[in-house]
């Protein structure tokens, strides 16, 4: 908190400077809010192994909440969505053919803000075989209205041999920044494994949270190995987990890292981990956004707090 008063003091005298007022009425005129304190804070970041660029922690999925349809108010909502997640420093999102609208809803709500040039665009393709690859991927290029994506991954591993030599061919003419696969299943972390082993991707994408783990035995310490950056989906186990501990208390390990939501409990555990790059929570509300945004700052917990807030909700 230190640092986000820092920061806003910083803002106030240069909006003295700019405007000619006296500092002491500049800051009497207005008081910051909690929201526009967030906004002036960092989010914390990691390095893509591949090449060093630093991804913001927390990233926006789109996984059923952009799914809307030609619903002008949903469309226009999502839009404030992810307004607000680039607003407080957001870049990743993610999206997939296999999400009904959500891409056409992605690119309609990047027409109405412009084409920020800080997003960081990962979409997949999803088709059993590579001509009809190439076709959805030039389908997804249209709708987010985008001409060049920075992260093409394979959908839970669909015909990843013929998808990674095109996106292999497209990132070597400089047509797509990264390559990656993606599995939300357990029953495929075998064949993941082999393709992390064998293929030189830069990403991997796979359901990780505090309730399912089973990544933590072999196919995170090999993402460290072949130094593969890891997008982390599904937190929440699709909200499972946030309706599970609506009402109970955060436990006291809570403190040691400026947590005050569970959604920033759970978050912040995934991300704290060596081998996670990002989360991923989808979410079509800027209240939720907020809070998820939130754990994307301030203290990540070590790995004895880890484990200590694994044993706490374990005891739930």
């Amino acid at each position: 908190m230190q640092a986000d008063r820092r920061d806003f003091l910083k803002s106030l005298i240069l909006a003295s400077l700019a405007t000619g007022l006296p500092l002491q009425r500049a800051s009497a005129q207005k008081k910051p809010s909690e929201k526009e304190l967030a906004k002036t804070s960092s989010l914390l970041a990691k390095k893509i192994p591949s090449t060093g660029l630093e991804l913001p922690v927390i990233g926006l999925g789109t996984w059923i909440t952009f799914n809307v349809g030609n619903n002008k108010g949903l469309r226009d909502q999502r839009t404030e969505v992810l307004r607000e997640f680039l607003s407080l420093g957001g870049r990743i999102v993610d999206s997939s053919p296999m999400y009904g609208s959500s891409e056409e809803v992605i690119g309609y709500a990047l027409s109405k803000l412009d084409h920020p040039k800080s997003l960081f665009s990962a979409t997949k393709v999803w088709t059993s075989s590579a001509k009809e690859g190439l076709e959805q991927i030039a389908d997804s290029q249209r709708l987010w209205g985008i001409k060049k994506f920075d992260l093409f991954q394979v959908h839970n591993l669909d015909a990843w041999e013929d998808h990674l030599k095109t996106l292999f061919k497209m990132k070597e003419k400089g047509e797509l920044a990264y390559v990656g696969v993606t599995t939300s299943h357990g029953r495929r972390h075998d064949e993941l494994e082999k393709i992390m082993k064998s293929q030189p991707i830069d990403f991997v994408q796979l359901t990780y949270n505090i309730e399912d783990r089973e990544v933590e035995q072999k196919i995170l310490p090999l993402a460290i190995e072949k130094k593969i950056a890891v997008i982390a989906n599904r937190p929440y186990q699709g909200g499972t987990l946030i309706r599970r501990l609506k009402g109970k208390p955060l436990p006291a390990v809570a403190e040691a890292f400026d947590c005050k939501t569970w959604a920033e409990f759970l978050l912040k555990f995934i991300v704290s981990h060596p081998a996670i790059t990002c989360a991923i929570p989808a979410t079509s509300k800027t209240e939720h956004l907020r809070e998820n945004m939130a754990a994307g700052r301030g203290k990540l917990p070590d790995k004895t707090t880890r484990d200590a807030m694994a044993r706490a909700y374990g005891a739930l």
